[in-house]
Formats: structure tokens, C-alpha cells, sequence
């Protein structure tokens, strides 16, 4: 069950108090002019440790807090309530023309499919884009937006209750490539790798178990031009939701080596 929400008009929208926030690193890359370069490996050296906020919008149910179990400062996507929607966006607008990626970690705190899960976009509308909420994955109606679910509930148009998609047009309805998770994205941490090639348009995405014999994997390696679904100039950044359903649902140590625009 779900629900379409407009694009909030409200910089620091929050449920239950004001919004704190976090800090992400954006880092220009050293691409050549008027040309697209293939995309370096991500740097793993500016997780998420910082509560300015300086550089992150968030909307929605979205915090930052710290997780007392581990210490880890994180981005709360979504707070165990029903029918909850959050997003959180890099305020320095990046270059989709160009090659990009990212990494980030993920606990979604349910220990069976849940609702519903997470989704990392690039998307055109702005650093206060929030959408629907269930199904919607918090990014229903975003429709200028590249998404990539990792959905852990299914509704009515998903293969399964554990898995990952490419979504174009901000319409989980119609998934543009989706395949099964190697194992749960709910119950334990994960990571996950996205890179984006300009030159060819390939987007790739990895995912990898926090266990100690885990293997990053390949799951989706699919043509997209991003630029075109989502515009030029764009912002990165999550969105999640619940629904009847519910689940806490973090997402840290994210890094960013993209482009400014």
C-alpha cells in the first residue's frame, strides 16, 4: 500500500522535530575538458563523521544521529514509524554529463522482508525532492531521476521481497533492469559501489556482505544516460520509505567523487 507525495517545498521538512544533518564530501574529479573520462575508483577516505551539515539537505523523516550500538554517525532514512518517507541530498549540484561514483553502507534494521526499503538516485528537482511513500521508495513521482532500488518488501510490481533495480522516470512501477539481492539487504549491513561512465553510458552496481570472507559482486551493468533522465546538472543523494511495514533504516559512510557543475 502507498501513497504519492509532491516534492517538498519545505527546506528542512522533518517528523517529530527539527532535522539534524551531516556532512558528505564532494570532490572534484580531475576530468578533461569537453571530453567524458571513464570512472576512477571511489575514494573510501571521507565517510560521514561530521554533524554541521553544511553539505547535505535533509527532508522527510531523514536525520543524522548516532548509532549507540557501533558510534557510527548515520543518515536514519526512515524511524520505524508506518507510512514514513525521507530523502537526503548533496546540496553542490554535480555534472551528469560526466563519469561519477559513489559508495556507501546500509543497514536496514528489519530482520525479514520489510517495508520497503532504500534507493540511491540522481535526480534534476532539487536538494527538497521527496516523494511517495511505501511502494514509492520515498522517490515515487521524482520523475526526473535515475533510481537504484534495494527494495526489501514486494509490492505488486516487484520480482521478489530482496532486490535491486534500475528505475528511470521516478516510476517504481516499471523497473528498467531488476534481479535478486546475492543475500538479505535487511537484518545485517552492507556495501554498495555505484560508478557511472560517461563515455559509454554504462552504470554499474556492487554490492558486498560487511562479512569478513564477503565478495563485492557485479548485480547491474546497464545502459543509461543519465543526464538524459535526470538533466545536466543534478544532485545525488538517497531516498526511503515505509509503509504498513516499517523498519529503521540507515545509510553511512557514503562518499562521493563526482564532477561539480
Amino acid at each position: 500500500m502507498e501513497h504519492v507525495v509532491r516534492l517538498s517545498r519545505s527546506s528542512r521538512l522533518a517528523r517529530g522535530g527539527l532535522v539534524a544533518s551531516a556532512v558528505l564530501s564532494i570532490l572534484a574529479s580531475a576530468y578533461s575538458t569537453g571530453a567524458a573520462a571513464a570512472p576512477r575508483a571511489p575514494h573510501e577516505t571521507h565517510p560521514i563523521t561530521d554533524g554541521r551539515g553544511d553539505d547535505l539537505e535533509l527532508n522527510g523523516t531523514a536525520s543524522m544521529i548516532t548509532r549507540k550500538s557501533t558510534g557510527k554517525r548515520v543518515i536514519q532514512v526512515t524511524t520505524g514509524g508506518y507510512k514514513q518517507i525521507g530523502s537526503a541530498w548533496s546540496t553542490e549540484r554535480v555534472d551528469l554529463n560526466r563519469s561519477f561514483s559513489t559508495s556507501f553502507k546500509a543497514f536496514l534494521h528489519h530482520n525479514r522482508p520489510s517495508g520497503d526499503g532504500i534507493a540511491f538516485l540522481a535526480q534534476g528537482h532539487g536538494p527538497r525532492a521527496l516523494g511517495g511513500w511505501g511502494g514509492g521508495l520515498g522517490y515515487r513521482g521524482i520523475r526526473k531521476s535515475v533510481a537504484i532500488e534495494f527494495d526489501t518488501f514486494q509490492n505488486s510490481a516487484d520480482p521478489n521481497s530482496n532486490h535491486l533495480a534500475v528505475v528511470l522516470g521516478g516510476n517504481p512501477d516499471r523497473h528498467h533492469k531488476a534481479v535478486a539481492a546475492p543475500m538479505p539487504l535487511y537484518g545485517k549491513p552492507f556495501r554498495a559501489r555505484i560508478t557511472y561512465d560517461a563515455g559509454t553510458n554504462r552504470l554499474r552496481v556492487h554490492v558486498q556482505g560487511l562479512y569478513r570472507t564477503a565478495k563485492e559482486r557485479l548485480m547491474l551493468d546497464e545502459k543509461v544516460d543519465v543526464a538524459h533522465w535526470a538533466g545536466a546538472r543534478g544532485w545525488l543523494g538517497f531516498t526511503g520509505a515505509t509503509g504498513d511495514r516499517i523498519s529503521h533504516q540507515d545509510v553511512y559512510d557514503w562518499t562521493v567523487d563526482a564532477p561539480k557543475a
